[in-house]
């Protein structure tokens, strides 16, 4: 496994069978120019296997923390440790820009997120509520 940072269209492009949908020249152009945006890849024998994103959050009293937006790892490459190793490198990169910590949110019935999470050094925070707002495609 060679897990690496998704510097091109070209490589988002070429993951985006582990996407929730499909992947746009237009929005992975502006992933990789957003600041704070990364996305790295595990490639097994040269094909994405899996991902995880994570963008930089700032704030003027905490600093700097990483959050875990999204993990993916395809179905045939799972409870490989593909997952516990993309956190592990996200949380090394988070760890190089000086962040303070790392999080992210998962539903608590999710195993496989919790125990790929839990294998990588993750503590429990507790039980939070999530809202949401939706704008729609055109917003």
């Amino acid at each position: 496994m060679d897990i690496r940072r998704a510097t091109t269209t070209t490589e988002l492009l070429g993951a985006s069978h582990l996407y929730d949908g499909p992947a746009t020249p237009t929005w992975a152009a502006r992933f990789l120019a957003a600041s704070g945006h990364l996305m790295l890849i595990a490639y097994v024998d040269g094909v994405p296997a899996g991902f995880v994103s994570g963008i930089e959050m700032l704030h003027p009293d905490k600093g700097t923390e990483m959050c875990l937006y999204e993990l993916a790892v395809d179905e045939p490459y799972r409870r490989r440790g593909i997952g516990r190793a993309l956190t592990e490198a996200l949380a090394a990169e988070a760890r190089r820009r000086g962040c303070y910590g790392m999080w992210v949110g998962v539903e608590r019935d999710n195993e496989a997120a919790l125990a790929a999470y839990r294998s990588a050094g993750a503590g429990d925070d507790g039980v939070f509520a999530m809202r949401t707002w939706e704008f729609g495609a055109g917003s």
